[in-house]
């Protein structure tokens, strides 16, 4: 079983080490909201294996010349695709349930109004036979 990457569980001078930091360097990237870490109790902050991984993101893109300002748009972009790529997902799995072929049934309403259940492909006997798709909504 391993760690939750989420679990804020590492204390400043702990994520500051294996981040490769000074912990003033983490009260700064705090105060400017490039990495915000969780609060205990006592107001002392406390990182996450996520949060750490992100202070070595900054450390990378720092050293290769971003600024912090350009750093945090940065974060903030990676954050909003990461958000849409989840959105994407659900939104897919939503349609493939919709268009699910379990889900859509069809019908052929006779002249003397008799109901038939056609499978897919299946064309009415009579033309005299309406074709009518049903598919349940959400729910039913």
């Amino acid at each position: 079983m391993g760690i939750d990457i989420n679990q804020p569980i590492f204390v400043i001078s702990v994520a500051a080490e294996l981040a490769e930091m000074h912990p003033q360097t983490l009260r700064q990237y705090d105060r400017l909201g490039i990495v915000s870490p969780s609060r205990a109790p006592g107001k002392s902050r406390r990182y996450s294996q996520r949060d750490v991984d992100r202070l070595r993101e900054v450390q990378r893109l720092s050293h290769e010349g971003v600024s912090l300002e350009g750093i945090k748009r940065i974060l903030d972009l990676e954050n909003q695709v990461a958000a849409l790529q989840f959105r994407v997902a659900e939104l897919s799995e939503e349609l493939q349930r919709r268009r699910s072929p379990a889900e859509a049934r069809i019908f052929a309403a006779g002249a003397a109004g008799d109901v038939v259940s056609l499978a897919r492909g299946q064309r009415p006997r009579a033309r005299s036979q309406a074709v009518v798709v049903w598919r349940p909504r959400p729910g039913e």
